[in-house]
């Protein structure tokens, strides 16, 4: 798959098929979309093309917009290359942009810039100044100039909307087995091994603080999870906690991984997290030894769940 950073970047000798849109999640119903995009171009005969944008247009028009994305920009791009399509174009989103009108964005964009030759969107989609033009206007612009739309339906488009939303909430309650049912993958976090407190090396349970450098991505509920990690392209099961360390008077929200049968030094690497189960709530503890007495049973129930899957 081709990266561009700038719709202005892109460049082909063949016409397009393409779609847009924010594609938060890359969940089930967005790989509908995509499955036909890729379909439309299997001769050979055109490219296929996603245009998404970042910052979010949330973020951007609306002042007060605390909106949490389901995927970092890495994420997304990861997600978005395994589903098949050749080139991603993620556009800076600012207001400028937003100023287009729909047959400036059609003119210079999707013709001049694109060459089109389909366009696969929902019925209800909205562009261009205001988000004034709707796909009947696409459908005018098409028979102007020379691009097929194909609509997808309102039943579609509303499983892409309501799995997301979905989405938000069960991760918000701790609910993996529907947040991963809807996304047709596990959750996960990616981030850096920072150095933390180290007081669970202290206890028996070294665990990897994570550090995720982006503020927009969606934290799931606080809490004890059973997690699969990638570290160095391996995969190793542990349980991971979300949250304040109560019992020893945490004040800030710490993402803290404790990997099974584990000893590698890993300060500094990227890893991945999957959250699989929702073990408990984080709670506080009388003592450090009713604490490490609850480790030991999470670190069953985690085991016991992981052994199922296998």
């Amino acid at each position: 798959m081709k990266l561009f950073h700038s719709i202005n970047d892109f460049q082909s000798t063949k016409k397009t098929i393409l779609t847009l849109g924010t594609f938060d999640g890359v969940h089930f119903g967005h790989k509908k979309i995509l499955e036909r995009i890729t379909q439309n171009t299997e001769d050979g005969k055109y490219e296929s093309l996603v245009l998404t944008f970042f910052p979010h247009p949330r973020m951007v028009l609306q002042e007060k917009s605390e909106i949490k994305l389901l995927n970092t920009i890495a994420e997304k791009t990861k997600l978005l290359e395994k589903t098949g399509i050749e080139n991603l174009i993620i556009h800076p989103f600012d207001e400028s942009f937003s100023r287009l009108t729909a047959e400036e964005f059609v003119h210079s964009i999707l013709v001049d810039q694109f060459h089109i030759q389909k366009i696969i969107i929902g019925h209800d989609h909205r562009f261009g100044r205001n988000r004034t033009a709707d796909i009947n206007d696409l459908i005018a612009f098409g028979a102007e100039y020379g691009f097929e739309v194909e609509q997808i339906s309102a039943q579609e488009i509303q499983d892409v909307s309501v799995s997301s939303t979905k989405i938000r909430k069960a991760l918000n309650e701790g609910n993996m087995a529907l947040a991963n049912d809807y996304l047709g993958y596990n959750y996960f976090l990616s981030g850096e091994v920072v150095k933390g407190k180290q007081l669970g090396r202290t206890i028996g349970f070294p665990t990897a603080n994570i550090k995720i450098e982006e503020d927009y991505k969606l934290i799931p509920k606080t809490g004890v999870y059973a997690v699969k990690a990638i570290v160095d392209q391996k995969e190793v099961f542990g349980m991971m906690n979300i949250g304040f360390n109560p019992t020893v008077n945490g004040q800030q929200q710490t993402i803290e991984v404790h990997l099974f049968d584990f000893d590698q030094d890993i300060y500094g690497l990227q890893i991945e997290v999957s959250l699989l189960k929702y073990l408990r709530e984080e709670q506080k503890f009388g003592s450090i030894d009713l604490l490490k007495e609850q480790l030991n049973q999470d670190k069953l129930n985690a085991l016991d769940f992981v052994s199922k899957l296998q």
